[in-house]
């Protein structure tokens, strides 16, 4: 693969950014959290109307002892593209985290992602509300996500009506899918599949140790160009978990000393993200233990692009070959 430095944006892409990049940068975690929402709602704007499901409701996971409410919003496809008719036939039951690097994110700014999974993969997405940091430190944010996930588990029927549970996230939300289904795993719950989109997978060093970025070639390789850099990673990480933390398989799944039985799972990265290389080594690493794994790395794309299918017709029909692969996974045409 050559070098990020010789590879080149998508055009579209690159307009956008130019577009939705804030004259000042956000001094604040609720002025990031803000800009995040106002640059995602725009991008929402420009999805195709015919992503959208046929139902939307906000509902929530009820209070646990000491674990508050989880608020999820649940997500029914159409019977018909652009359809207001609910499919009532059996389907996958996704449950996605958002990414945002456990700060940033929330149910708005991810509704296209969850969106599109709805009604290219043909499933009943739960998108969850975890807590964030700084407010919510490690591991808090696996914590809700596990329990996101096992209160779904336990309740297919009523969403998808079928056994098929799919654990699905974006970058920082990657991770913590991946760190579910190893939790699941070791908890001897099924998971279908996992769907990771440019996922954290190591932390440990949280983006500052140069040792460990010297092994990681697109941590030294992609710049501030291209959106996500190492050193926001690292705001993020130092946000998120302390040192001492940031090796443990609950935020690092890399770490994981055994990746035997995890779900299969399918992983997209892109060449022009600092998160790349980590994601696809976490790729490979699954397939040395014995794991199905289905990869797709864009050349021209950048961290996020996901959700980028209404600005750019190269990251639409990326975003759509995710379905495309996570369907083919499970064994659905």
């Amino acid at each position: 693969m050559p070098d990020a430095d010789d590879m080149t944006l998508d055009s579209d892409i690159a307009e956008w950014m130019v577009q939705v990049t804030p004259h000042e940068d956000a001094v604040t975690i609720e002025q990031a959290r803000e800009q995040a929402r106002e640059t995602n709602a725009k991008a929402l704007d420009s999805l195709d109307p015919a992503l959208t499901p046929a139902s939307e409701e906000d509902t929530e996971i009820p209070a646990d002892g000491d674990a508050p409410a989880i608020a999820i919003r649940v997500l029914r496809p159409a019977g018909e593209p652009g359809g207001t008719e609910v499919d009532p036939s059996p389907m996958p039951t996704v449950v996605y985290f958002h990414g945002g690097g456990w700060i940033i994110g929330d149910l708005d700014t991810h509704l296209g992602h969850a969106r599109r999974i709805c009604s290219q993969v043909r499933a009943v997405v739960v998108s969850v509300a975890y807590r964030r940091a700084p407010e919510h430190r490690f591991p808090t944010a696996f914590d809700d996500a596990l329990r996101a996930a096992n209160w779904v588990g336990e309740r297919l029927p009523d969403f998808g009506g079928t056994d098929t549970l799919v654990l699905a996230g974006d970058s920082a939300g990657g991770q913590l899918a991946a760190s579910v289904a190893l939790a699941r795993r070791d908890a001897g719950l099924p998971v279908a599949a996992q769907l990771l989109l440019y996922p954290v997978t190591d932390v440990a060093g949280r983006y500052q140790d140069a040792e460990i970025n010297d092994g990681y070639m697109s941590r030294r390789s992609v710049y501030q160009r291209f959106g996500l850099t190492l050193e926001t990673m690292a705001t993020f990480a130092q946000a998120y978990v302390d040192e001492a933390d940031a090796a443990d398989w609950r935020v690092s799944p890399k770490r994981c000393a055994d990746l035997t039985g995890v779900a299969p799972a399918v992983i997209h990265t892109s060449t022009l993200d600092v998160l790349r290389t980590e994601a696809n080594f976490y790729a490979d690493d699954l397939r040395a233990a014995g794991v199905e794994v289905v990869t797709q790395e864009f050349p021209s794309l950048n961290h996020s692009y996901f959700g980028l299918g209404g600005v750019s017709a190269v990251a639409d029909s990326a975003a759509a070959q995710a379905a495309a692969d996570l369907n083919e996974l499970l064994g659905r045409e």
